[in-house]
C-alpha cells in the first residue's frame, strides 16, 4: 500500500463525503478507493469511517487522523513546490486567518486581484479576532494586528493601523462631547477585551508632550470587531476604532470624531507563519500580495520599508 496515496484518498473521501465522489476527483476506480481505505484502517487497527448505503461519516479516530493527514500532505506539497518550477505558478489549498475587520473591509474586497494572479490556489480564510495557534490548527499563515513577542514563528510587518475616538450622534446628543481624555471618566465607553486573557484594554491619548492612559468606565466590553462597531452605532458609548473601518461611517454621518486634537498609539500589522525549511510558494505569494495591498492603502501603508521578516508569535488583537 502506498501510504501517502492512501492518506490522500482518505482526505478526499472525508472532504467529498463519499467514495464515489472521491474516486471521480482522483480519477481512480471506486474499488481502488475502497481497497485503500480498508488497507489504511487495517494498518492503523482503527475504524476511520462509518459507512452506510447512503452516507459516509468520519469516526472520532478518523477526525484526528484526518487533521494529521492534512498537515502531512501539505508538508509534502510544500516541499515539492519549493524545489520545482511550480514556484512560478503556486497551487493548492491555502489556509489563512485574518481579523474580522481587516477581512471584510480590506482583504476580501481585494481578493479578485489575488485569484486573477493565482487561479490555482484554493483559499480557506478564517475570520475572527481570536489569535489562533497556527501549528495546532493547521493554519498556513495569519494577518494579525498588535505587538509581537519572540517565538518560533516568522513575522513580516506589512502595515500599520491608526485609531480614532468617535461616537454616534445619538450618544453625543444625550451625553455631550468630551473635550479632554480625563472627561471620559464621566462618560460611557465601549471597551474591547482580549480573547486570550480576558483583560480589558486601556485607552491611550497623546497631544504634544502630554500623554494619558486610562481604564475607562462602561457597562459593555466586546471582543469582536463587528459587534464593537454595532455597539458604537447603537449609541451605547464612545469607541476607539481603526481609521480604515471608521472613515466610511464618518463620511455618512453614522459616527462623529471626539477628542480630534488627541492621537492614540498606532498598531503594527504583521503576516505571521511557521518557520519551515522551505517556505511554501503559496504562502510566499500571499505574503507578498498582502504587503503590496497594504502599501497601496493610504491609511495603512508603512512610512518606512521594514525588515522583511522577524521572529514572533504572541500578539494581541484589538480591532
Amino acid at each position: 500500500m502506498n501510504k501517502l496515496q492512501a492518506m490522500e484518498v482518505f482526505v478526499n473521501v472525508v472532504d467529498s463525503g463519499g467514495f464515489t465522489r472521491a474516486a471521480e476527483i482522483m480519477q481512480l476506480p471506486k474499488a481502488t478507493v475502497s481497497t485503500l481505505i480498508q488497507s489504511l484502517e487495517a494498518s492503523l487497527a482503527v475504524k476511520l469511517l462509518h459507512r452506510t448505503t447512503r452516507h459516509v461519516s468520519v469516526t472520532a479516530d478518523g477526525a484526528a487522523y484526518y487533521e494529521r493527514c492534512l498537515r502531512i500532505l501539505s508538508d509534502v506539497r510544500d516541499a515539492e513546490e519549493s524545489l520545482s518550477r511550480t514556484r512560478l505558478s503556486p497551487s493548492g489549498r491555502l489556509r489563512i486567518d485574518v481579523p474580522t475587520g481587516l477581512a471584510g473591509s480590506v482583504l476580501v474586497p481585494a481578493l479578485p486581484d489575488f485569484f486573477t494572479r493565482y487561479p490555482d490556489i484554493q483559499m480557506e480564510m478564517g475570520c475572527s479576532d481570536r489569535a489562533v495557534d497556527l501549528i495546532e490548527e493547521g493554519v498556513d499563515c495569519a494577518v494579525r494586528a498588535g505587538q509581537l513577542v519572540d517565538s518560533s514563528l516568522i513575522a513580516r510587518r506589512v502595515g500599520i493601523l491608526h485609531f480614532i475616538t468617535c461616537a454616534a450622534p445619538s450618544y453625543l446628543n444625550r451625553y455631550g462631547r468630551p473635550t479632554h481624555p480625563d472627561e471620559l471618566l464621566r462618560h460611557l465607553c465601549v471597551n474591547y477585551f482580549s480573547s486570550k486573557t480576558g483583560k480589558i484594554f486601556d485607552w491611550d491619548f497623546s497631544r504634544g508632550t502630554e500623554r494619558v492612559q486610562v481604564a475607562l468606565p462602561g457597562n459593555l466590553a466586546l471582543n469582536d470587531t463587528t459587534a464593537y462597531t454595532a455597539a458604537g452605532l447603537a449609541g451605547l458609548g464612545i469607541v476607539q476604532m481603526p481609521n480604515f473601518l471608521l472613515e466610511p461611517l464618518l463620511a455618512d454621518g453614522s459616527f462623529e470624531t471626539v477628542l480630534s486634537e488627541w492621537s492614540s498609539d498606532s498598531v503594527p500589522v504583521h503576516v505571521v507563519y511557521p518557520q519551515n525549511r522551505h517556505l511554501s510558494a503559496k504562502v510566499r505569494v500571499f505574503v507578498e500580495w498582502v504587503a503590496e495591498l497594504f502599501s497601496n492603502h493610504p491609511g495603512m501603508r508603512l512610512t518606512k520599508n521594514p525588515p522583511p521578516a522577524a521572529r514572533a508569535t504572541s500578539y494581541e488583537v484589538a480591532l
